[in-house]
């Protein structure tokens, strides 16, 4: 493949980004609103010791 290649989602991709300079800022923001958020370590210590171990066939009765 050539170097220079672009394909027409990179080539949108690129147009849109510069036809929306602020665009990625606020993706950014957005996914900072749902996703990126500090986890409490005693809180997911708590999570992993209440498991309960699947079993092997999940829809098998007892």
């Amino acid at each position: 493949m050539a170097e220079s290649y672009q394909s027409e989602i990179t080539n949108f991709l690129n147009d849109l980004k510069q036809q929306r300079p602020g665009l990625e800022a606020r993706q950014r923001a957005g996914r900072a609103l749902l996703w990126d958020k500090p986890l409490d370590p005693e809180l997911q210590d708590g999570f992993r010791q209440a498991r309960v171990p699947q079993k092997p066939y999940v829809y098998q009765t007892e």
